[in-house]
């Protein structure tokens, strides 16, 4: 992998439920759960601070160690967060072997101004931020670099440049970025009267006197 496995030391958890969940988090720890290779799942806690500071460094595999035993290799397979999306309050880790393969979103980092998006008007907007891959456990690269600068109006998933034993877990023809011309009101406005093929209601002078006749017939 692009760095060492960090490691994390691990608290068993007797007690399950929400209610004990919130005292864990009260605590400064983050509840979570190890399964996977045949072997039943173990209920445990991790140091929130040291836990949230690994995931944002990039790490997606921990070496955990449940107090008392041996240190288990661990994908991070799901994160749950509060109901503002906001907090982090549970993880999901699943035993694998460094040379097993797995699929993994890859956050992506932009580099560059594409051409295109220089026009007036003209945003970039990312369709993906974090992209779908397969590879080995020990390939699992902390980020992927995309340089805009020489895209066009579109960047397709098969223009990315993966590192080597890293390979597409989406469609080649799948949209990573792209540029978008946003129009102000009255331009809008201007395109949709130019494009719907009829032309606009002209309001002639015998028009505006017919108008008028009709108003003083309901007068009369």
């Amino acid at each position: 992998m692009a760095h060492e496995t960090p490691t994390v030391i691990a608290r068993k958890r007797d007690r399950l439920g929400s209610r004990y969940a919130q005292r864990i988090r009260r605590d400064g720890r983050l509840p979570a759960v190890i399964y996977g290779h045949r072997t039943d799942p173990i209920h445990v806690s991790l140091d929130e601070k040291e836990t949230l500071g690994h995931l944002r460094h990039g790490s997606h595999v921990l070496n955990v160690q449940i107090e008392g035993g041996t240190a288990e290799t661990c994908l991070v397979k799901d994160l749950q967060f509060g109901y503002l999306g906001d907090n982090l309050i549970h993880l999901d880790l699943a035993r694998v072997d460094l040379d097993e393969e797995v699929s993994v979103g890859v956050h992506l980092h932009f580099i560059g101004t594409p051409e295109a998006a220089r026009k007036p008007g003209a945003i970039v907007h990312h369709a993906i931020t974090e992209l779908p891959v397969i590879c080995r456990v020990r390939d699992i690269p902390e980020e992927i670099r995309v340089d805009l600068s020489k895209m066009g109006e579109t960047l397709f998933a098969r223009e990315i440049a993966l590192p080597e034993g890293v390979r597409l877990d989406i469609e080649a023809d799948d949209v990573i970025t792209r540029i978008e011309l946003v129009l102000d009101a009255a331009e809008g406005e201007a395109a949709a009267v130019e494009g719907s093929g009829t032309q606009p209601e002209v309001i002639t002078e015998r028009k505006v006197d017919e108008a008028d006749g009709d108003k003083k017939e309901k007068k009369g």
